[in-house]
C-alpha cells in the first residue's frame, strides 16, 4: 500500500535538498546577477539531486517478483520467494526512516497526512514480513511506485520552473495514465481479492487490511482529484482565458 503524496506545494524533502543544494553546491542560484547560461546546468543540478531512485528500484523490483516467481501470482497468501519477503522487508525499513525524518524535520500539520499513511503500510507490512503471509499481497501494493515515478518527476519539473513546457505535459499525461493503472485499479482489484479470500484471512489480518484499503483508496482519490485539477482543469481554464483575450 505504498503511496507518495507530494501536494502541489513543495514537500519539505525537497526544501531541505533544494537549500543545501543551492547554498552548497550552487550558491550563484540566489544571486541575482547568476549569468543565465549557469541556469540550465543548475537546473540538471536540482533535478539529479531531487531524482529518488527508491520509486524506480521498488517499481523494477515488485515487477521481478512476479515474472521470476509466476507462481506468487496464484497465491498471495502462502506463495513467496525469499527474493519477495526482501523487498517487503526493504519497504518497511524505508517507511520507517522515512517516518522518523519527517518526525524530526517537518511539522505535524505539514506532514500529517504522510505519518498516517506511513504507519498503516508499516502495519500492514510488518503482519507479512512476520507472519511470512501475504507477502504476494504486499508485492501487488508496491506495484503503485510505478507510478510513483513520474509523481516525483512532476514535482521536479515544477521546481525546476518547467511546469510549462513539453516535457511537463507529457509527464502530466503518462504520470494520469500510470495512476489510474497501477494505484486506481490496483487498489480496485486488491479490494476484490480481500472480499472474495474473506475466508482465507484470518480476522485480525482482514480487518487490518480493510482499514487500510480504506485509508489508501480515499487518499488516492483525493490525490487524483488535485493532480487532475492542477494539471489539466486548470491548465484548460488558462488556455480558454488566453483565446478569449486574443
Amino acid at each position: 500500500m505504498a503511496l507518495s503524496l507530494p501536494s502541489d506545494t513543495t514537500s519539505y524533502r525537497f526544501q531541505k535538498r533544494r537549500f543545501t543544494l543551492t547554498t552548497v553546491y550552487c550558491p550563484s542560484f540566489f544571486d541575482s546577477n547568476v549569468n543565465p547560461e549557469h541556469l540550465e546546468d543548475i537546473h540538471l543540478s536540482l533535478f539529479l539531486e531531487y531524482w529518488d531512485s527508491t520509486n524506480i528500484i521498488t517499481g523494477i523490483w515488485a515487477v521481478l517478483c512476479f515474472f521470476l516467481h509466476p507462481q506468487m501470482a496464484e497465491d498471495l497468501i502462502e506463495t513467496h520467494s525469499v527474493f519477495s519477503h526482501a523487498l517487503v522487508s526493504v519497504s518497511i525499513g524505508y517507511f520507517i526512516y522515512d517516518f522518523f525524518d519527517m518526525v524530526v524535520h517537518q511539522k505535524l500539520s505539514q506532514s500529517w497526512e504522510l505519518l498516517f499513511h506511513h504507519v498503516v503500510v508499516i502495519t500492514c507490512f510488518g503482519i507479512s514480513v512476520l507472519s511470512f503471509r501475504f507477502v504476494g499481497f504486499a508485492v501487488v501494493a508496491l506495484l503503485v511506485e510505478i507510478n510513483s515515478v513520474f509523481l516525483h518527476l512532476r514535482q521536479m519539473l515544477r521546481m525546476a520552473d518547467l511546469a510549462s513546457g513539453t516535457p511537463y505535459r507529457v509527464n502530466s499525461i503518462v504520470n494520469l495514465g500510470t495512476y489510474v493503472v497501477f494505484r486506481i485499479n490496483t487498489l480496485a482489484w486488491m479490494t476484490r481479492w480481500l472480499v472474495l479470500n474473506r475466508d482465507n484471512v484470518p480476522l485480525v489480518s482482514y480487518t487490518v487490511g480493510s482499514v487500510g484499503m480504506a485509508i489508501m483508496t480515499a487518499m488516492n482519490i483525493v490525490l487524483f482529484c488535485r493532480l487532475l485539477r492542477s494539471d489539466f482543469l486548470k491548465s484548460s481554464a488558462r488556455e480558454g482565458k488566453k483565446e478569449k483575450e486574443m
